[in-house]
């Protein structure tokens, strides 16, 4: 009995991988929270010429004025849903790629590895003095140097991409409606504007723009990779417990994101928010490629128009992914 016992300790426990999916649902809504009037107004910069605003404060000023306070959160309906989703299968996924990175890739001897910068991991060390809850833990510090992280934060960002693409082609759309009447608006809200673009152009109109979304979601390298690195240095050289080592690793690396791959996502609003044309009614579509939508960029704003809106969206990412990632982790060590 002893040695059953003895050979049970040695068995590794199965990765618990549904707490990192149902954690995702509320940073989701954590995320939307905090960030969707930034990025309201980031999305109305981004797609508007710079005449129409000078710049955020400005653009803040003249929405509220003339749409009121509400209209800061236009759109927000498509991505408290899609968040939820989004967040669960980004967030999710990610520690089934870390775990089978681990497995099956890297070799934490050969590489360099080291314990996993997750906030799942955070919450397991810090769990292993609670005995049982530590044991459960254990299964997810896998070892993965920094390349492993960002390799899957590019799977995350691929997989999380195919529900990702449709929920910000219409929240864009709906964030680019200036009329303060509903009745002046093409589209009343999210459900109509899908009703409307599936009706008119089918699966391809609602998912206009995947592409631009695939390559933008690929500099989850970035994000995921820096979170590493960061996350181990603060537990290395500070005093901090796990969930403020989420807070400033989450913001920084949100931002070290956000820095990398802002051009793509201006390049990718111009594509989700052009006329789709035909029997939509909503214009002449103008841009048939990726490309055609980077020229147009570079010609009305010089190599300044790929950064266009990127002080409420750098201001956002701090914020709004710190939060997302406190509350994750809260959950994720919450659940049984």
């Amino acid at each position: 009995m002893a040695a059953d016992l003895k050979q049970q300790q040695k068995e590794p426990a199965k990765p618990s991988n549904y707490k990192g999916f149902v954690a995702g649902v509320f940073s989701g809504i954590a995320k939307l929270t905090v960030g969707h009037p930034f990025d309201t107004v980031k999305v109305r910069l981004q797609t508007t010429h710079s005449a129409r605003f000078s710049g955020p404060l400005q653009c803040v000023a003249q929405t509220v004025r003339h749409e009121g306070v509400r209209a800061l959160y236009k759109g927000a309906t498509p991505p408290l849903v899609g968040w939820m989703f989004m967040d669960s299968i980004m967030m999710g996924s990610l520690q089934v790629y870390r775990r089978l990175l681990s497995e099956h890739v890297f070799d934490a001897r050969r590489d360099g590895g080291h314990p996993s910068s997750s906030p799942a991991s955070e919450s397991d060390e810090a769990g292993k003095e609670d005995g049982e809850k530590g044991k459960k833990g254990a299964a997810h510090a896998h070892n993965l140097p920094t390349l492993g992280h960002g390799l899957a934060g590019v799977l995350a960002g691929c997989t999380v991409s195919f529900v990702a693409a449709p929920v910000e082609h219409v929240k864009a759309r709906l964030q680019t409606q200036y009329a303060a009447r509903k009745s002046e608006r093409l589209y009343s809200g999210p459900v109509d504007c899908v009703r409307r673009i599936y009706g008119a152009h089918g699966i391809g109109g609602v998912y206009r723009g995947l592409g631009a979304t695939l390559l933008f979601r690929s500099f989850f390298f970035f994000w995921w990779g820096s979170y590493d690195l960061l996350s181990r240095l603060l537990r290395e050289r500070t005093s901090l417990g796990p969930a403020a080592v989420s807070f400033w690793a989450g913001g920084l690396s949100a931002q070290v994101f956000w820095i990398t791959s802002y051009p793509s996502d201006v390049v990718k609003q111009r594509i989700m928010t052009d006329p789709l044309g035909g029997r939509l009614g909503d214009g002449e579509r103008r841009f048939h490629r990726w490309k055609d939508a980077a020229v147009a960029v570079y010609r009305e704003g010089g190599a300044r128009g790929f950064w266009r809106g990127f002080v409420p969206c750098f201001l956002r990412a701090f914020p709004a992914n710190a939060a997302a990632l406190v509350t994750w982790e809260a959950v994720f060590r919450s659940l049984p």
